[in-house]
């Protein structure tokens, strides 16, 4: 398992094959990734641990544990912890699941 660092916090590719990849996100209290959208996966996302909130096209939803999402292609999306962090086991379906088909609208670290 490889696990990546990101200014947000970091995730592990814990399985892939050609079309579908299985990740851990952890991201830490108060931070949030990126405004997003993929073109070639969509993705579904289980909230494990923690609680913050999502944003899903022009929607605002709560996350908690239990909680599923699922993210389509060309959709807008966040991830937004609050004050415990958030844990998310997401799984990515697509022609393309590499952090190269990440198109980010708006990011607090200045990424492209």
């Amino acid at each position: 398992m490889h696990r990546f660092f990101r200014p947000w916090g970091f995730y592990e590719d814990m399985f892939e094959e050609h079309s579908y990849k299985l990740k851990r996100l952890v991201v830490r209290p108060h931070q949030r990734l990126s405004l997003q959208y993929h073109y070639k996966r969509c993705e579904h996302w289980v909230v494990v641990a923690g609680h913050g909130k999502i944003i899903l096209g022009e929607d605002t939803l709560h996350a908690y544990p239990g909680k599923y999402f699922y993210i389509p292609t060309k959709v807008n999306h966040r991830i937004m912890a609050g004050e415990e962090g958030l844990t998310i086991i997401e799984v990515q379906v697509g022609d393309e699941c590499s952090e190269e088909d990440i198109v980010r609208i708006e990011d607090d670290y200045d990424r492209i």
